[in-house]
């Protein structure tokens, strides 16, 4: 008896939402290699780090075939879609195409990260994928076609979860000069709160903080990409650092 393939599946989510720029192409893109679906959040969620929604009912609306919003966080998306939707098996997640670059620090507080990361916690395969903006705008062709060459690459079945985090430099396709697999970077900022006072007389505050600069150290995230190279880095579910255990251990508290 000839046993036939099941098809892949694969869950796609983000967070910048259901009109998010880089999801339709990232969905076009990745719809060859099996059945597509998308969860996103019905906002932008930018930068809602790795938050789950546990006091409020969330409510899953659809937008179309294969198309689905919630009224949560990228984390919500990752964890509703491999438990619910797709409960009968996710072959990969791939999160984004983010607006914008998800390099060095801003992997801690990217939700287009944290969704990747939630569904490796899973123990599903997951991809970060990030483009960056030359005067606001992106071109995210050359981002979803490497999309769609990892995709592949993962749905061939690595031995455990594996996470990893693309950044897309912004750049047409054919002058991206290939990719490098790298370490996270050091991404700074003008770290800033601005404060500023309603009609009523009361103080409130705006999150600030331009990006300044990254330090350009080889063998990086933000090197490669300023080098015109696509980034790959795979990254760990376990923060602990493992150097530092013996010298606290020898502490005296």
């Amino acid at each position: 008896m000839k046993v036939v393939a099941r098809e892949k599946r694969i869950l796609v989510v983000n967070d910048d939402g259901l009109h998010g720029e880089g999801l339709a192409p990232l969905r076009e893109a990745l719809a060859p290699l099996g059945k597509v679906t998308a969860i996103v959040p019905e906002r932008e969620r930018s930068a809602a780090s790795h938050c789950l929604t546990l006091h409020k009912p969330l409510r899953l609306k659809p937008h179309g075939p294969g198309l689905y919003a919630i009224n949560g966080t990228p984390a919500d998306c990752a964890r509703i879609g491999v438990l619910h939707l797709m409960r009968s098996g996710v072959d990969l997640v791939v999160s984004g195409i983010n607006r914008g670059h998800n390099m060095g620090s801003d992997v801690i507080y990217s939700g287009t990260v944290a969704a990747a990361s939630e569904a490796a916690m899973l123990g599903v395969p997951a991809v970060a994928v990030s483009q960056g903006l030359k005067g606001g705008k992106g071109d995210y062709r050359a981002a979803a076609a490497f999309a769609v060459r990892v995709a592949q690459r993962l749905l061939k079945g690595p031995k455990r979860p594996v996470l990893l985090n693309v950044n897309v430099p912004a750049l047409p396709p054919e002058s991206v000069k290939g990719w490098k697999t790298v370490r996270l970077g050091e991404r700074l900022y003008d770290q800033n709160v601005a404060v500023r006072r309603d009609p009523r007389g009361d103080h409130y505050f705006w999150m600030a903080g331009r990006w300044v600069r990254g330090r350009d150290l080889p063998g990086t995230d933000i090197s490669a990409v300023r080098a015109g190279y696509i980034s790959v880095t795979p990254l760990a579910l376990d923060p602990t650092d493992v150097a530092a255990l013996p010298k606290v251990a020898a502490w005296r508290f």
